[in-house]
């Protein structure tokens, strides 16, 4: 915030964890402003009532609750799903997609209320602090921003729960247990404490949405995922919201220990940090959609989209949601999805998700071509004209190539000791250009 600037209200992006319970009190007293706290449900396991509750008791002026399940998992994870969002091959984006959402119903209430500022709980370390201010600047360029933690003299967790304690907050997070968790409705993150050491196995403890595979039930499960171009619609025949089939589809895959991701990651600001990462339901579901697309996309379009994947990827990491690249590559995948249109059977066991069974109206797949059998309609001679002209540049390429050396050695090969017999290393070696045998 520029130091001119008078703040009268805050709408602050608000979750009950450590670091945004410590931030409404010191607030008020660096900024002497009101405080609006703004929730976002976005499909992690809270008590809203206890946590709007604890907004208020902590000092805020009001606690704005929102849902925003359905439009989490409409508009941000099935188009991200869709054109195969991954950020550097296994992060499958849960926290970079649900961060400008949260940011737009943060700036709607900030509006609603008639806040001067808006302001989140993000370290200057992380890339969350980007996500939230690109978004905030493009949704509402004349509020200002308020980041404590790259403001105030709180230099670690534990200054915060030494703060929180010396301020009567109620806090679960401990010195013994530092970990910095994020939860919705795609996925649960978790870093921090023993996970700073790249060189440690993830205790068990940290794993909610996910069975250890281990000791998953050694009898696997099938369930059937139907698609409309390209977007999931149904569960073993039962149409769902989309919010309401990923809820489902968390339990089933989670019981099959499917989902954990242990990754050391690129940040945006330039370090690497280590990150475990639970994503059950969307697991599943990339593994059916990408075999679906095998069957109703042809091989340009299908490979062009794998660049587009890695691109999209990396927007929604880069905090780049609300931007007209994203929306280009949004058009595309939109147009080459029409007919990615199916159901895909997945066979989930011990950790493992793996589709078994597909089928489209719109499959490229015919078994008359395919067949290793008799067929009337592929005539193999037709191969010999095809592999000579596929093959035709290649050829050319060779013969313009050989052209004066034809009938010397390869090129940067030293000549023969001596002509006669061949001998040494050279013996039995065919010369560019002259037939076996022609010796």
């Amino acid at each position: 915030m520029q130091a001119d600037q008078t703040i009268r209200r805050i709408a602050l992006a608000y979750s009950g964890g450590l670091d945004t319970s410590v931030m409404i009190p010191w607030l008020r007293a660096k900024y002497g402003s009101e405080v609006v706290a703004v929730v976002a449900d976005v499909g992690q396991p809270e008590d809203f009532d206890a946590v709007q509750a604890k907004a208020l008791a902590t000092g805020a002026t009001a606690c704005e609750v929102v849902d925003l399940k359905e439009e989490f998992a409409a508009d941000y994870l099935f188009p991200a799903l869709r054109a195969g969002a991954i950020y550097e091959g296994r992060y499958m984006l849960g926290t970079a997609l649900a961060r400008p959402l949260i940011a737009k119903a943060q700036v709607e209430a900030a509006l609603a209320h008639g806040c001067d500022a808006l302001a989140h709980g993000c370290t200057g370390k992380g890339n969350d602090q980007v996500r939230f201010e690109v978004t905030y600047r493009t949704l509402a360029p004349d509020l200002g921003i308020v980041a404590p933690w790259r403001e105030w003299d709180l230099r670690s967790r534990e200054d915060e729960i030494a703060y929180a304690e010396a301020h009567g907050i109620s806090i679960s997070v401990t010195p013994e247990k530092p970990f910095s968790i994020d939860e919705n409705l795609w996925h649960r993150s978790i870093e921090g404490g023993v996970l700073e050491n790249p060189a440690v196995p993830p205790p068990e403890e940290i794993f909610q949405m996910t069975v250890d595979p281990a000791a998953a039930p050694d009898e696997p499960e099938l369930v059937e995922i139907s698609f409309e171009r390209g977007l999931p619609t149904a569960l073993d025949g039962a149409v769902l919201s989309p919010a309401a089939l990923i809820e489902q589809l968390n339990q089933i895959a989670g019981s099959h220990g499917i989902g954990r991701v242990d990754i050391v990651e690129s940040r945006l600001v330039g370090m690497k940090s280590r990150g475990v990462y639970e994503t059950p339901a969307g697991t599943v579901l990339r593994a059916a959609l990408r075999d679906l697309e095998a069957l109703t996309l042809d091989h340009a379009t299908a490979a062009f989209k794998e660049q587009v994947a890695i691109r999209y990827g990396e927007l929604v990491y880069q905090g780049l949601w609300h931007s007209s690249l994203r929306e280009a590559l949004d058009a595309f995948i939109e147009s080459s999805h029409r007919t990615v249109t199916g159901t895909v059977s997945v066979r989930l066991c011990k950790g493992s998700a793996l589709a078994v069974g597909r089928c489209s109206p719109f499959t490229l797949y015919r078994e008359d071509l395919a067949t290793f059998g008799k067929d009337g309609v592929y005539d193999q001679e037709d191969a010999a004209g095809f592999i000579r002209l596929w093959g035709l540049p290649s050829e050319v390429r060779a013969r313009v190539q050989a052209g004066p050396m034809h009938g010397r050695v390869m090129p940067g090969a030293a000549e023969p000791a001596a002509e006669s017999g061949r001998d040494g290393p050279w013996a039995g070696r065919t010369r560019v250009g002259e037939a076996a045998g022609a010796r």
